[in-house]
């Protein structure tokens, strides 16, 4: 039964397997249809509007968010369209993700496989967190499932003008991600260098010259953006401010985890769902006094303030640190532990999901350092920026959207490993290793 799917026309068509998804995500970006004023939606179009006359940051210097969202939205904002078409095009992209997922799955494990761990990626409800919002993360999702698409006929295909196409869309690709998700712009920069070496010393071998085009390609990309960012600022290899989100990651005080914790400003600290009692005066007790020699300064002079103390509380207790990083990666995969937090209940329905993502990852790993040279490179590629990008968040005040915008990684390179190295039988066996009877 399972044949005649695999072979019929309707399996060979990954849009209409999944075309079930793509309505029930717009029928779900309707339901919770988004106001476009809270949280950082107003940012977003802020940028995109800003982009329609000829300038990116305001005035006071704020580049909380790489333009590659901005760009997208750029159409919408000129048109005026209302919030619901951008919500939609999340619903699309989205979709997308798990098409592009699954037609590289394909490449490197069976269909069957391919097919539930794509399904797993559909159902996968943590992802669809941002989805209903103006946010950069559908975009991400979406380029990062293209990315491994990419990546994958890059190093697999044999027809060089294919491949040659591939590897020029992947170096576009992962630079555009680094435009909207900056912090990619430091996994590119090492992965730059490292690629570079590496084909240095083996220039007969095509696939680390194949990454070391790639990210010098993406690295091309960011170019503009990064010229921009020195003519505002002075500064070279400038990505963007907040330093705010490392010095609410240093926090040296006890009761406190590393997560970000809003502006302490004449208003009460927003502290959003995790407010409990007398939280905002304690952490006006503990920060207010940062926050007051901070905000002596504007633009740049303050996100340099903000990294200053962030180093000194990395200084002084650097133990301290250590442990925010291990909550960190808790928030991670677990959206837990938040200072002064409420018990919410809808944490429980992160649990089972990321367990489980985490026990793919745990199973991976050690069969993964055993046969590294063995792996498909596109596996090693796109894992490596993965590894990169996880440790970068680790060090600075993260949350599980952070996991989840990896996910279509995490999941090619567990569906590799396991098509290698896991054999299941549901047949039981007896001690000589036949087949059990009665």
């Amino acid at each position: 039964m399972s044949k005649v799917f695999e072979n019929s026309s309707s399996a060979r068509n990954p849009y209409l397997i999944f075309s079930p998804f793509l309505i029930f995500f717009i029928g779900y970006v309707i339901y919770f249809m988004t106001d476009g004023v809270s949280g950082d939606q107003p940012r977003y179009l802020m940028y995109a509007n800003n982009l329609l006359h000829g300038f990116y940051s305001p005035p006071e210097l704020d580049l909380r968010n790489g333009p590659g969202y901005p760009i997208v939205l750029i159409p919408f904002v000129a048109l005026h369209m209302p919030f619901i078409s951008m919500t939609i095009l999340n619903a699309v992209l989205h979709y997308l993700s798990i098409v592009f997922l699954f037609k590289a799955l394909l490449l490197i494990v069976s269909h069957r496989k391919a097919f539930f761990i794509s399904l797993f990626w559909a159902c996968y409800y943590i992802g669809y967190q941002y989805m209903s919002a103006i946010s950069y993360e559908p975009i991400s999702i979406f380029l990062m499932a293209l990315l491994v698409l990419c990546l994958t006929r890059a190093f697999m295909l044999t027809d060089p003008k294919k491949m040659k196409r591939y590897v020029y869309l992947s170096g576009f690709v992962l630079g555009y991600l680094a435009l909207t998700k900056v912090i990619f712009g430091y996994v590119i920069f090492i992965m730059l260098i490292a690629c570079g070496l590496f084909w240095l010393r083996n220039r007969n071998v095509v696939n680390y010259r194949k990454g070391a085009l790639i990210t010098l390609i993406a690295c091309i990309v960011t170019i503009p953006y990064l010229v921009y960012t020195a003519n505002l600022t002075g500064r070279i290899f400038y990505w963007g401010t907040g330093q705010e989100n490392l010095y609410w990651m240093t926090t040296p005080y006890p009761d406190e985890y590393g997560d970000w914790k809003g502006e302490l400003t004449k208003n009460p600290v927003d502290l959003g769902n995790y407010n409990v009692a007398d939280a905002g005066d304690t952490l006006k007790a503990h920060h207010q006094l940062d926050y007051d020699s901070v905000y002596k300064y504007q633009g740049l002079e303050r996100d340099d303030a903000f990294k200053k103390i962030a180093v000194h509380n990395i200084k002084t207790d650097p133990i301290k640190y250590g442990k925010n990083i291990v909550y960190n990666i808790g928030r991670i995969f677990f959206h837990y532990p938040f200072s002064y937090a409420t018990q919410r209940t809808k944490i429980l329905l992160v649990f089972p999901l990321n367990g489980i993502v985490l026990t793919l990852i745990l199973g991976c790993l050690l069969p993964t350092f055993k046969n590294w040279r063995k792996i498909a490179y596109p596996v090693r590629f796109a894992l490596i920026i993965a590894l990169l990008y996880l440790a970068e968040n680790a060090l600075l005040s993260s949350e599980v959207r952070v996991l989840t915008l990896v996910m279509p990684i995490i999941l090619f390179w567990g569906a590799y490993i396991i098509q290698r190295s896991v054999k299941v039988s549901l047949k039981f066996f007896d001690n000589s290793g036949k087949n059990f009877h009665d």
